[in-house]
């Protein structure tokens, strides 16, 4: 089966880097958030070092960093976010062949942490120029300090990494990761999440979704009110259990143990994505994701999941665990949703151990916004 876009996608593809042309007159809305496999200009990663969280397992960690980032800048542009750009570049660019280490740039910069999926901008395409939208990153409700992070966007804009127009959205408190788009007008989201008390306490559901649906022109915010992961920071972040992707597709993680604690959730969650409908009022075309086995550390169970993938320019990058069973069905799964991409998989057991994974550590900018 081949990949379909959108009417709005298909005519904003002949974007060019310089300039966003409308293509026909007719193309409603003129603002759109793009689903992931919008053609892109690049991918934002943010460097871990010894001041981060990352210091006891830093070296296990930058080998998992250098995996995506080949992967990455081997097919599209790079831009890593560092605190010490000389001793990254120095060592990429001792190991990377030099075709792959010219799609990188560098840019230096305090941070507190690494995950650029929820500190990183959000980008909506519009028919003048695109919206680099920041919103507030709080540390997941507060968890965790984020003061540094918030600056990085802002600094990137000011110092001409982007194209497009900047948006201030600080007001709100919004996470990368827990959003998914189609790119055709539908959110998907997690109310555990957006409803937060310690993100946007004082606004009801009504008004967030209000929000979204203005500030991404979309007509569509569908909720998911089960699912989650042990030992996930984010309060169910969307993209660790279920992905929006091309031809009405729903990839999410499918729990068959009935002696796991996710059992119960994971099903509730099943039967609510059975109940949603495309805009067209078709049901979705549901592929399930492999749960993948309990992964202990320091007594903690992790969150791993195969839903944290990341969708680039022609390939999919997506997290393994050193579970080859789990590992090769969730490849097989995700070929299916994408039979005209690679599918590549990166070992992320470094990654969950901060509770994170691949997805979260990326940020995507689509075609005509990263600066070259």
């Amino acid at each position: 089966m081949a990949l379909t876009y959108s009417k709005k996608e298909d005519d904003f593809a002949k974007i060019s880097t310089l300039k966003f042309n409308i293509v026909e007159d007719t193309v409603k809305p003129k603002r759109f958030l793009p689903a992931e496999w919008f053609p892109q200009s690049g991918v934002q990663l943010t460097w871990p070092n010894k001041d981060t969280d990352w210091n006891y397992i830093l070296d296990e960690v930058v080998d998992c960093y250098k995996k995506m980032a080949f992967n990455i800048a081997s097919r599209e542009h790079l831009l890593i976010v560092a605190a010490d750009v000389e001793s990254v570049r120095s060592e990429l660019s001792a190991t990377f062949p030099s075709h792959v280490f010219a799609n990188i740039t560098f840019a230096e910069m305090p941070i507190n942490d690494t995950w650029a999926r929820d500190h990183g901008f959000i980008t909506v395409i519009s028919d003048e120029s695109p919206l680099l939208m920041d919103y507030t990153f709080n540390g997941w409700g507060m968890k965790f300090a984020a003061n540094l992070d918030n600056q990085i966007n802002k600094t990137l804009y000011n110092k001409g990494f982007f194209w497009g127009k900047y948006c201030n959205n600080q007001d709100f408190v919004l996470e990368g990761g827990s959003i998914e788009s189609d790119g055709c007008g539908t959110l998907l989201v997690t109310s555990e999440c957006l409803l937060s008390e310690n993100r946007n306490s004082t606004l009801s559901k009504e008004q967030i979704e209000s929000r979204l649906k203005h500030d991404f022109c979309v007509e569509r915010v569908l909720w998911l009110d089960h699912g989650y992961l042990s030992g996930d920071d984010t309060d169910s972040h969307i993209d660790t259990l279920a992905r929006l992707c091309p031809n009405d597709t729903i990839v999410y993680v499918r729990c068959t143990d009935k002696d796991d604690e996710h059992f119960e959730e994971l099903n509730k969650m099943e039967e609510q994505l059975k109940q949603f409908k495309t805009s067209d009022g078709n049901p979705y075309r549901l592929l399930a994701l492999p749960m993948a086995d309990e992964i202990v550390f320091d007594g903690e169970r992790l969150p791993a999941t195969y839903a944290n993938f990341l969708i680039i320019n022609k390939a999919v990058l997506y997290p393994t665990y050193n579970q080859p069973d789990n590992d090769e069905k969730a490849k097989e799964v995700l070929q299916q949703a994408f039979p005209e991409y690679e599918i590549v998989g990166i070992d992320c057991t470094p990654l969950i151990k901060q509770h994170g994974s691949l997805h979260c550590c990326t940020m995507q900018f689509p075609k005509g916004v990263l600066i070259q």
